[in-house]
């Protein structure tokens, strides 16, 4: 019979028990800096870090991209579900709101489809955020459409670089680069009283 024991066996080390993977709760993540090869722990966040940090804002740009509130709580719920189910890879990404942004927007344009609607009403976004408040900017992004308003929400709502918004929507960066600079021009013709510079 074999036992596991600490103790030297014919001059071999001890040999120490295997650890227990980490959970998805607190994965720990080593660094070594490249300077002086000291290991820097760090923990990734937890889902529900994630989700109480990320959540409400993906939910507004959605909801100003999308033009319907309703809906787009509906796709950001699917989106975290779906986030939580696959938790220990995404939180691996670089930006996991840009994949949960998507995955919500892919849910909520396969849901227009069945409705079979080619008009949208344009809702606003809540009154929990000051982003859009003015209703003249409302109806000039009702004027885009999704792909558009996609790009207007992730670069200035959101805040994401070109870079980003392209790996969250799954387009080219030069695609970034023309919706957006289409968006800009409808924007500014409807809304003559902001300065060019305040949509660059």
């Amino acid at each position: 019979m074999h036992s596991t024991t600490t103790a030297s066996i014919g001059g071999a080390r001890p040999v120490a028990p295997r650890r227990p993977p980490p959970t998805p709760e607190a994965r720990e993540r080593l660094v070594i800096s490249i300077e002086d090869g000291t290991v820097i722990s760090g923990t990734d966040p937890t889902f529900e870090e994630f989700y109480g940090r990320a959540r409400a804002s993906i939910a507004r740009a959605l909801s100003l991209a999308l033009g319907d509130v309703d809906l787009a709580a509906d796709a950001t719920d699917e989106a975290m579900a779906r986030a939580y189910e696959r938790w220990p890879a995404v939180r691996r990404m670089d930006r996991p709101e840009g994949w949960v942004y998507r995955v919500a927007m892919n849910w909520a344009l396969s849901v227009l489809r069945r409705r079979r609607r080619s008009q949208h009403r344009f809702y606003d976004p809540g009154s929990d955020t000051a982003a859009v408040s003015d209703p003249d900017v409302h109806a000039a992004l009702a004027a885009l459409d999704v792909k558009h308003r996609s790009v207007v929400v992730c670069r200035h709502l959101l805040g994401w670089s070109v870079a980003e918004t392209a790996q969250a929507l799954k387009v080219r960066e030069g695609t970034v680069k023309s919706r957006l600079h289409r968006a800009h021009l409808i924007l500014q013709s409807r809304l003559q009283h902001l300065r060019p510079e305040e949509l660059s």
